[in-house]
């Protein structure tokens, strides 16, 4: 039949796609459905990968204007065109799109454009405008993702009061923004403008930033952003947020419990994400949600229908591309009938502010909240050559090991290329490779990665450097 599949996959995001790529590759007939025109989910279209390219784009920006000429390169009167500062970014996604068009054909998925909705455990209905379609399926992969969550008093009108989305596509450089939320979202954004001159506010009701990471990250980050200019309230409540016309008025109560007010051309919302399971009709089937709206899956993220699966943003926990796409794969591989492996404590947390931020394991917090004995080294960046060459300052490496047997429990990461350093920890994790063990492997010299090294001679009593 040509409606009839043999996995059906809602959602186009990275774990979306990647389950329908992996599924295709175990000789399933694939189907993909997407409401939107283009694949990828909000994190190639309005996550990820535009908020990347605004990042690199404002840090260019940045050095030429501040750091270029401690290098010896003088350059007068730089500015910013904002206007190609979006556009670029603009394009970046473009590319992005295009390769995903690229690999559907390529591994022969059929793609369907439209709202999808169960029918029964084994069939949906795509709805684009006035046409419908019936599709049949032998299982099915939820991963409809997420979408911007608010306080329950402020309405997001995406006018004035924004989300992280409209954030990316400005029309015009903001002079003034204030960000409510300092987890990865809200700090990533507060980077980006704050570089290219607005003037950035960040209220964030814990008393860190990046309040679920391990704290000495969150403080590390709050040092470099107050260098940025950013102004920062921590231990913060937001009670009410007004569209004024051409200004938004926050107030809040600040860490002593006083009324405060602040002005600024726009507020954005970064107080998480829900998940989005609009028109998907979950209830008419019995698919089981908890009291938040995510999908509740078991250990092999099964629905309660047993030939339902839901992947990525929609079943909750840490909200990451790689986690989805790691989740597309393990799904695919067991509806094939296979054992896959995953474990999502080894799973990495990255934030890609500057110095970038990456962490996986075990926060020294949650270990000392267990009760699990732990010793520690904390190695600067700024002790070693390739970080003096290129003018880096701020960073270091951390690693939390068992006392007794020299097992990694965690790594945290302030340091520029901790996205990509950060593999090694999980490596450790993932192998159980003791913190000796690591002190066996070369790492290049001169480069960031031998702050890690030095790390883990520290900790296993080996350290080569007095600090």
């Amino acid at each position: 039949m040509k409606n009839a599949f043999d996995t059906i996959v809602i959602g186009s995001g990275p774990g979306g796609y990647v389950a329908a790529i992996r599924s295709a590759q175990l000789g399933k007939k694939v189907a993909l459905v997407e409401k939107y025109p283009v694949l990828g989910g909000t994190c190639t279209n309005v996550g990820c990968i535009p908020s990347k390219a605004l990042l690199d784009s404002s840090e260019h920006y940045y050095d030429a204007s501040k750091k270029f000429n401690e290098f010896g390169i003088e350059i007068e009167d730089v500015s910013l065109n904002f206007t190609k500062f979006i556009q670029r970014k603009n394009e970046v996604v473009q590319s992005n799109n295009k390769g995903l068009e690229y690999l559907m054909n390529k591994n022969k998925i059929i793609v369907f454009e439209g709202v999808a909705t169960f029918i029964s455990n084994n069939k949906i209905k795509v709805k684009k405008n006035n046409e419908e379609e019936i599709l049949t399926f032998d299982n099915a992969i939820i991963a409809t993702g997420s979408k911007p969550a608010t306080l329950k008093n402020i309405t997001l009108d995406k006018d004035r009061i924004i989300s992280s989305t409209e954030a990316l596509s400005l029309k015009a450089q903001p002079k003034s923004l204030i960000i409510i939320g300092g987890g990865a979202i809200g700090v990533e954004l507060a980077s980006i403008y704050a570089r290219i001159g607005t003037e950035i506010t960040i209220i964030e009701y814990e008393n860190f930033l990046l309040p679920n990471m391990d704290h000495d990250l969150g403080k590390a980050l709050y040092r470099k952003l107050k260098k940025d200019n950013v102004q920062i309230y921590l231990g913060a409540q937001v009670t009410s947020v007004q569209n004024l016309g051409n200004r938004t008025v926050v107030k809040f109560l600040n860490s002593q419990g006083n009324e405060e007010e602040k002005s600024s051309e726009f507020t954005m919302m970064a107080v998480g994400r829900k998940p989005y399971t609009v028109n998907l009709g979950l209830d008419k089937i019995g698919v089981q949600t908890d009291n938040k709206g995510f999908v509740v899956t078991n250990k092999r993220l099964q629905t309660n229908i047993p030939n339902i699966y839901a992947i990525g943003d929609v079943i909750g926990g840490a909200m990451l591309a790689h986690k989805a796409e790691e989740e597309g794969t393990f799904v695919a591989e067991t509806i094939d009938g296979q054992k896959p492996y995953l474990d999502h404590k080894s799973i990495p947390n990255v934030v890609y502010t500057w110095p970038e931020i990456a962490s996986v394991g075990l926060t020294e917090q949650e270990l000392t909240q267990k009760k699990v004995d732990f010793k520690s080294s904390k190695i600067p960046i700024s002790a070693f050559g390739r970080a003096r060459a290129a003018g880096e300052k701020d960073g270091f490496v951390k690693i939390l090991a068992h006392p007794k047997y020299g097992e990694i429990l965690g790594m945290h990461i302030f340091s520029p290329r901790a996205a990509d350093m950060i593999s090694i920890g999980v490596t450790a994790l993932v192998y159980e490779i003791t913190d000796r063990d690591m002190t066996n492997i070369s790492f290049p010299h001169p480069s960031y990665t031998e702050v890690m090294k030095e790390a883990f001679l520290e900790i296993s009593g080996k350290g080569t450097i007095n600090l």
